[in-house]
């Protein structure tokens, strides 16, 4: 639960005004959006940034309690995980098994994921000893009426990197079930929590195959 955020996004003055005793104990019982307007200092201008933040932090709080389902597989995953802020896609690290293959910052590929009977497109964020960072975009050529861009072969997904939107943010360590949200199958991925900082998730050991 988010209640330790929300306390301190609170005016802070334990008036009195929304029923409980301090801010403090308001927080704790504050479940809907529509609950804040018990707070009469929240109604005035100064504090309309904070009622926003308050309403993300409420919205955060149901969907952790929502199942996440994936629609291929039916499994249950911990989370979703979304593209970082302004980002069209989680960041993935892709190792190619052709090791001819030489990719380089803005380059546009297609491949396919071991494991996954799905082609992918991406375009390269940076490449450093044959690990690639990728966004996915899509077969845009098909809009553009370009020639597909080139075929480097299997790959194998190394690392995941994005926001979790939905579910529980896990901890570093913790071996999870989750969603990537641009996957086209909605299927269900497994892999190792490295790093997490807020809702910013690094996860690897990438499998398919969730047991």
């Amino acid at each position: 639960m988010a209640k330790s955020e929300i306390a301190k996004l609170l005016p802070g003055y334990n008036c009195g005004e929304c029923g409980q005793k301090s801010c403090r104990d308001f927080a704790s019982v504050l479940v809907n959006v529509e609950w804040i307007s018990k707070c009469p200092i929240l109604q005035q201008e100064k504090f309309k940034g904070r009622v926003k933040q308050i309403e993300e932090l409420l919205a955060l709080d149901r969907s952790k309690d929502e199942e996440i389902i994936g629609v291929l597989d039916g499994l249950k995953a911990d989370f979703s995980l979304a593209p970082l802020p302004g980002e069209p896609s989680c960041r993935e690290d892709l190792h190619p098994f052709d090791i001819s293959v030489v990719l380089n910052p803005g380059d546009v590929f297609r491949y396919r994921p071991l494991g996954c009977p799905v082609t992918h497109f991406a375009k390269v964020l940076k490449c450093s000893h044959g690990l690639a960072t990728v966004h996915l975009v899509g077969p845009v050529h098909l809009l553009k009426g370009s020639p597909p861009p080139e075929d480097i072969g299997l790959c194998m997904v190394a690392g995941f990197e994005g926001v979790v939107r939905r579910g529980k943010v896990p901890e570093v360590g913790q071996t999870v079930k989750f969603l990537p949200e641009h996957c086209m199958m909605q299927k269900v991925h497994s892999g190792v929590i490295v790093h997490s900082e807020g809702r910013r998730v690094r996860i690897e050991g990438i499998d398919l195959k969730v047991w």
